[in-house]
């Protein structure tokens, strides 16, 4: 907690990298998960509790021993004996008192506490930011917002995309028993526990089902060359090489030189062998010349950097970074994206602009911003994932055509 809130780095960077070099147990490691996620997905209700418990100021260390504590007696259940004992243990000694004595106050209210909490505005009793909520509520309505809250702070289940680059879908259910595939997309199963074999085995790729929205709107066809923009980790661009069978030639760019890294990696892995793999920020100066040879692209894939509103369940800091000006800001970027790309298109080619936004300004917003900047382009079709109504991350994904010569 201290690292997250000090080095301003993204929660699932800190606490891999922690648990990396620090040997647990299974249950050990998913507890110290739990701990970690349910204290940020909480902390908003967590801090109401904290202020009826203690009316002074509350130094932000022992602040987060507290939200520690109380996560686990509240919320997650654990042994009231257990969870005080070791949540005094964090503190440093001149504190402990104060620490044990707030927490078994808390013991005492406990019932009276919740009640209170549930009586709570929205953004206090689902720990969101009060413009994210208002926004929300001014977009979709007030019982979809409030959907959306509850969302967001449910544990995501596990989701992979089977790799027919390597294994069919048959023989992976049968050498795999534990998962199960989904109903209405057989590229994709759930798992109970994470497939390390599997993915050593580069039979499959952890993903979230709604990614495929972009990848199937952009229908790549085997012998075509298509530009994956905005490519790492790799999960669309592998998916693209499967739909083209790894025939024709996958351009595969990124900004960050440890996210190129990763691509490349994970492209090994998967068994793409038609994948170029450039570190190429497109806010920045001249189209390489590599790159520039081989347009004109059939087909164009920009998954746009975003705000990420739409995976709140996976990436359950983000509703503590995002300011109201993130979504301008971030339409601006996404804008000049797409404006440097347009140009590597052929006549008649397919450019698909896709996030993992929920937000207008960088959904519907933009692409009518896009279409009547670049009046070459038509519309031809939008998909849409919404998480309280389709059950998985939130997503967008545009269709766009360029007019012929």
């Amino acid at each position: 907690m201290r690292a997250w809130r000090t080095e301003k780095r993204f929660a699932h960077l800190v606490i891999f990298k922690l648990l990396a070099e620090t040997k647990l147990s299974a249950s050990d490691r998913a507890f110290a998960l739990d701990l970690f996620y349910g204290v940020l997905r909480n902390s908003t209700l967590l801090d109401f509790w904290i202020g009826r418990l203690r009316t002074a100021p509350v130094d932000i260390d022992l602040r987060d021993i507290l939200r520690l504590g109380l996560y686990q007696l509240f919320i997650l259940g654990t042994s009231e004996h257990a969870a005080v004992y070791e949540t005094v243990e964090l503190a440093q000694k001149k504190h402990r008192a104060l620490i044990n004595g707030i927490l078994r106050a808390g013991l005492r209210r406990k019932d009276e506490l919740r009640a209170q909490g549930n009586t709570q505005p929205l953004d206090v009793r689902t720990s969101h930011p009060k413009f994210l909520v208002a926004r929300w509520e001014q977009n979709f309505g007030a019982e979809a917002a409030e959907a959306l809250c509850t969302w967001n702070n449910q544990a995501p289940p596990l989701y992979a995309r089977i790799n027919r680059l390597k294994i069919d879908c048959e023989k992976f259910l049968r050498t795999y028993p534990e998962s199960r595939p989904l109903l209405h997309n057989p590229d994709f199963v759930e798992l109970d526990a994470f497939p390390s074999e599997a993915l050593e085995r580069g039979h499959c790729y952890i993903q979230d089902p709604s990614t495929a929205i972009a990848c199937q709107l952009l229908d790549p066809q085997p012998g075509e060359k298509v530009l994956d923009a905005c490519a790492a980790p790799g999960g669309k661009t592998s998916y693209i090489a499967e739909l083209m069978r790894n025939r024709g030639m996958i351009v595969a760019c990124d900004r960050a030189s440890e996210r190129v890294r990763i691509l490349e990696k994970n492209m090994a892995q998967l068994g793409v062998r038609i994948a170029h793999v450039f570190h190429h920020d497109w806010g920045r100066g001249r189209i390489p010349k590599e790159i520039a040879s081989i347009a004109p692209f059939d087909r164009i894939l920009i998954d746009a950097p975003c705000s990420n509103t739409g995976v709140m369940r996976r990436r359950v800091d983000v509703r503590w970074q995002l300011k109201p000006a993130n979504f301008l800001r971030m339409q601006k970027q996404q804008l000049e994206i797409v404006r440097t790309v347009f140009g590597l298109l052929r006549p008649s080619g397919v450019l698909v602009y896709s996030t993992c936004s929920l937000e207008p300004e960088e959904n519907e917003e933009l692409v009518r911003r896009v279409l009547a900047d670049l009046s070459m382009l038509r519309l031809e079709r939008t998909k849409h994932s919404i998480p309280f109504r389709d059950y998985f991350d939130g997503a967008f994904a545009a269709r766009l055509m360029k007019s012929g010569s």
